[in-house]
This record gives structure tokens, C-alpha cells and sequence, in this order.
């Protein structure tokens, strides 16, 4: 899969996400994850470093 394709993905997934979870800002999701035990602070970085890659910015 070329870079493209992946950001097509990217943007396809997000959009879907933002109509399914109209009033949950992704923050408030992933914090929800964490809160729950249903995602690590591991898994959290690993995927905060992807994300960052992704978009070229530092969070």
C-alpha cells in the first residue's frame, strides 16, 4: 500500500468515526480507553507515536 492510500484510509476511517461518535471529541475517546484498562499507557504511546507520524506533528 503506497502513502497515498494510506491517508485515504486514514481520512476514511476518521470520518466514519466522527459521524458514529458525534459528541465525543477523539481526546475524550481515548481517555475513556485508558480510564476503563481497555488500552495501556503503552499502547497509548505506541499509538501517539504513529499519529505522529502521520500527521508530522508532536502531541
Amino acid at each position: 500500500m503506497n502513502p497515498l492510500q494510506m491517508m485515504q484510509q486514514f481520512n476514511q476511517f476518521r470520518q466514519n468515526w466522527l459521524q458514529q461518535n458525534p459528541n465525543t471529541s477523539p481526546q475524550q475517546a481515548v481517555q475513556q480507553l485508558l480510564n476503563s484498562g481497555k488500552m495501556s499507557q503503552q499502547q497509548f504511546e505506541q499509538f501517539r507515536k504513529i499519529a505522529n507520524g502521520f500527521s508530522g506533528m508532536k502531541m
